[in-house]
């Protein structure tokens, strides 16, 4: 919550600032924000799956790592199905969509 109260008071200090753009740097901020966490709730789930197989004498290292799996599978699935849903929401209502997740062309170099 402090990170997301931190990124905020530029926005905040302008106070000229409309709705719409308040919403456009929320926009930005989770477009970046989304594919972390999406690559995160992976890492997790595959280190679940590490985990299950290196276990695989220990019934309990077993169990631990199936629990790492299955609730990854869940994060993973909420995420995209509010990602979705939002999406859905969006088109509905005719609301702008941004662009999805950042462009990183920029990044990388040409050799």
């Amino acid at each position: 919550m402090f990170v997301v109260g931190t990124a905020l008071l530029p926005v905040l200090a302008f106070a000229q600032a409309d709705a719409t753009s308040i919403l456009d740097q929320v926009q930005n901020i989770l477009n970046m924000v989304i594919p972390i966490v999406m690559t995160l709730a992976l890492l997790y789930f595959f280190w679940g799956l590490a985990q299950y197989i290196l276990g695989a004498g220990d019934e309990e290292k077993c169990k631990g790592g199936r629990d790492m799996m299955i609730w990854g599978i869940i994060a993973l699935f909420v995420m995209a199905a509010v990602w979705g849903l939002t999406g859905v929401i969006a088109k509905t209502f005719g609301i702008r969509q941004g662009t999805g997740a950042p462009n990183v062309q920029p990044l990388i170099p040409n050799n």
